[in-house]
Order: structure tokens, then C-alpha cells, then sequence
């Protein structure tokens, strides 16, 4: 298993990516090779930087269209279909460099040679890795004990994520009225339990028994951890398993004894410096946008052409964010505050256009330079849901210990809510992030930002 930003990645699932990687740069030697005549074994420098381009550019494509996500390509068909979306991504984008760097350009015809070359071997690459996820090639085998809520919630992760890398070998119930029916029950208590695992070869022992006082197997697990068997945790094997913590499971020594939640000004310090020049290039960049949208928020509906509303910030303190209007001058008159939803009649026709690619949000960008808010963190929630919010849901104010984000851990991660039962997804999302943030986990939420906006998923 690969460590990457707190959350574990099977070994496999790298060697995957790095495999099409590999393809794509020979597709584009071959292509060269032919078409110009060279020597595939030793092509000069020039072409080799040109080949490196084209498959960054195809690459980062195929991430996203979601190319590496095997829940959404899970039919021959789908995969097909985004494969020629994102080549033709490419295609465009790379265009679009030659236009402004012609130097770039790798020879006439061969960037589509080399596409009719890559579609066979991404095509082979992946029916080839479907049939190792099928066959259940290089799974880690684990023994789960219990049948609670968090042993269900485990089955349930690493049943619906095909490419998990784990599979549960046998269940251990703790409560037979509790069983988990999809997986095949393995003994019927502790006793054997260290040979059972030896016997079957199981990489590592879950534990998610919820009563822990009576029957707990202190020696068999004790015994297994000297042979070398992984014990670990329920909770904390969930949390790297889905990046998110399972707040309904969890009790605050666990919090207290478990890593994270590390601070420092250095890190304080690089946040806040990142902060600064992504919003300061960000506005610049994008001062023509933001002019055209304020022009047509004016000229579409009556009202003010930003909505500043109070919000609570890093450590409770209120502050005012500031969005364009999506909505009709004074939406909430009437109803109070509520959750925007699906279809909503109160957002104008303009509104509807800058919620789906989140122009709308871009104003928060003078909240980020202020310091109220960070590029990346807790979205931030007003008072009014706030209160009932934690009135409702354990941990709830935990997430006032960072500051707000324009986009965050949850946002890429989980859909637009619109609930309590959402606010709880979140928060397991939000909670995640505040104990394992870094920079480098802020720069990979900020690329699946990006990604989000340029599809313009999960806007309301």
C-alpha cells in the first residue's frame, strides 16, 4: 500500500497509472519513429521533451474524464467514449500550444498516428487490469471482528471500491443478529483465531468489535501482532481506507491519541503565502469574467450585484463572505434561512449559469486576502445552521479549528448538501482534512477543484 496524503492507495493501482503513462510515451515514439524515419531505440533530445509534453497533456486528460476512476468507467462502452473525449481534449489543448509555441510541434500527422496506436494499447492495458480487479489479483486479505455499524460500514467501502485493494476474507461476529451476509462467516469465536489467519494467508486483522470489555481477544491479537500479522484499529483502517473519518463511531480518545492535527508557523506560514498568490493571480487573471458576470447580474435581475452574508470563521469569529448574486433580491424574506435545493425558483436565470461553474464564488477571493478564509479548508456555515447543526451532530464544532475555504476536502469529495444526513457526510469529509491538512493535500484538492468547475459537477 502506498501512504499518499494520509490515505492509503494499493501498490497496483500506481503501477496502473504509471503503466499508461509508459504506453502513451511509446505510442508517441512509434508514431515519431515511423512517420519521421528515426530510431526508436535512440531518438534525440528534442523529440523526447515533445513525447514528454504529449503524454502530460493525454495523461492529466484521461484524469479528468475520469479515466481513473473505475466506478464510472465500469462498462467497455463508457470507457470507450470518455477514451475519445479525452484524446480529442488533448488534441484541442495541444493544438492550442502549437498555435502559441510552434517550436513544440512534434511532426505533421504524428500526434494522430500515434492516437490510432494508443487507443489498442490503453485498450489492452485496461481489459487486462479489469481482469486482475475481477480475479482479485494482489488483494490484501483481512479478517474483520465484528458486525456493528463500523464493520458494516468497512464491508460496505470495500465492497463498492473495486479498486480498494483489500477483500475481506472472513467476518468475525461480535453480534449474530448483526451479521454481515455478504461476506462468508469465518469461526465462531477467538480461540483459533492466529492459525485461521496463518492458514489463509490474511494480511492484516480489523478491529471493529464495539464491546470491548468482555469478550475482547487481547492474547489471540497480541499473538498475531508477534507473528507478524497487521492489527489495526477499526476506526483509523476505515479513515485511510475512505478519507474520511466515521464520526458516529468515534470517541474523543480516539481523536486524542490518534496522529494528526500537527500546527506549526511553517506550514501556517507557506498556507498563508499560497493563499495570497493564488488570489492575487486568480483576480487578475480572471478581472474580465468577473466584470462581464457583474455587467449581467446587473442587466438580468433587480438588486445589488454581490450578496455579503455573516458566516462563522476560524475559531467562531463571524466575518462577512462575499459572493455574486445567483439569487433574487432578498430570497430568504419570506422563508428564512434554508438550504438552496434542487431546481430552485429563487435563483435567476443568470444565477443558474454562474452556480454550475462556480463563478459565483469567485468573490470569496477578496475574503481569502483579507485572511478570513484559506483557499482550501471547511466550507464556511452560518449561525443559524451552525447551532443546529451541532445540536445534531458529535464533533460538529471541531471544524472551527481551521479556517473557512472558497473549496475543501468535502467539496471534491462529496456532492452538494442540502441535509443534517449531508452535513454528517461532510463533516466526516471536513474532519479528515483538519487532521491530516498539509500543503501538498491542499494542492491536490485545488487540482480536483479544477476539475469540478471545469464540469461543473454538483452545483445547485
Amino acid at each position: 500500500m502506498l501512504h499518499l496524503f494520509k490515505k492509503y492507495y494499493p501498490v497496483r493501482n500506481a503501477f496502473f497509472v504509471v503503466g499508461e503513462g509508459v504506453f502513451i510515451f511509446l505510442s508517441v515514439m512509434i508514431a515519431s519513429a515511423i512517420l519521421m524515419d528515426g530510431n526508436l531505440f535512440l531518438p534525440n533530445q528534442a523529440i523526447l521533451l515533445k513525447t514528454c509534453l504529449i503524454t502530460i497533456v493525454c495523461q492529466s486528460s484521461l484524469y479528468y474524464f475520469d479515466l481513473y476512476d473505475l466506478n464510472v468507467t465500469n462498462s467497455y462502452q463508457e470507457l470507450f467514449i470518455r477514451l475519445l473525449q479525452s484524446l480529442g481534449s488533448s488534441a484541442i489543448f495541444l493544438s492550442l500550444v502549437y498555435f502559441v509555441f510552434p517550436i513544440c510541434i512534434i511532426g505533421r500527422g504524428i500526434f494522430f498516428f500515434s492516437i490510432c496506436i494508443l487507443i489498442g494499447f490503453i485498450s489492452l492495458w485496461r481489459v487486462a487490469y479489469t481482469h486482475v480487479l475481477n480475479l482479485g489479483l494482489f488483494d490484501k486479505k483481512i479478517i474483520l471482528l465484528g458486525s456493528g455499524d463500523l464493520a458494516q460500514n468497512i464491508a460496505k467501502a470495500i465492497e463498492s471500491s473495486r479498486d480498494c485493494g483489500y477483500q475481506v476474507a472472513q467476518v468475525i461476529n461480535d453480534d449474530a443478529q448483526k451479521a454481515i451476509s455478504s461476506v462468508e462467516i469465518g469461526l465462531n469465536g477467538y480461540d483459533n483465531l492466529c492459525q485461521e489467519a496463518k492458514d489463509h494467508h490474511i494480511d492484516k486483522i480489523v478491529v471493529a468489535i464495539e464491546d470491548r470489555r468482555s469478550t475482547f481477544p487481547t492474547g489471540q491479537l497480541l499473538q498475531c501482532r508477534v507473528e507478524g500479522i497487521e492489527v489495526l484499529e477499526g476506526t483509523s483502517f476505515y479513515e485511510m481506507l475512505t478519507g474520511k473519518l466515521i464520526v458516529e463511531n468515534i470517541n474523543p480518545s480516539w481523536l486524542i491519541f490518534s496522529d494528526g492535527f500537527r500546527t506549526s508557523w511553517l506550514r501556517s506560514f507557506i498556507k498563508r503565502s499560497v493563499d495570497l498568490t493564488l488570489a492575487v493571480i486568480m483576480l487578475t487573471v480572471l478581472s474580465p469574467v468577473l466584470i462581464a458576470t457583474a455587467i449581467l447580474i446587473k442587466v438580468d435581475s433587480k438588486g445589488p450585484v454581490f450578496f455579503s452574508q455573516e458566516r462563522v470563521g476560524q475559531n467562531r469569529k463571524p466575518y462577512m463572505v462575499h459572493k455574486f448574486r445567483s439569487m433574487v433580491d432578498n430570497a430568504e424574506k419570506e422563508s428564512g434561512p434554508v438550504w438552496a435545493k434542487n431546481n430552485d425558483t429563487r435563483i435567476t436565470r443568470v444565477g443558474k449559469f454562474i452556480r454550475k461553474w462556480r463563478i459565483d464564488e469567485f468573490p470569496q477571493l477578496f475574503n481569502v486576502i483579507k485572511g478570513e478564509m484559506s483557499f482550501v479548508g471547511p466550507r464556511p456555515e452560518r449561525e443559524f445552521f451552525v447551532k443546529e447543526l451541532e445540536s445534531q451532530i458529535p464533533y460538529y464544532g471541531e471544524r472551527f479549528s481551521a479556517k473557512p475555504g472558497v473549496t475543501g476536502w468535502a467539496q471534491v469529495c462529496y456532492s452538494y448538501g442540502a441535509s443534517v444526513e449531508d452535513a454528517v457526510e461532510k463533516l466526516k469529509y471536513d474532519l479528515f482534512y483538519i487532521k491530516n491538512m498539509s500543503i501538498f493535500m491542499d494542492l491536490m484538492v485545488i487540482m480536483r477543484t479544477v476539475k469540478t468547475v471545469l464540469f461543473g459537477e454538483g452545483a445547485r
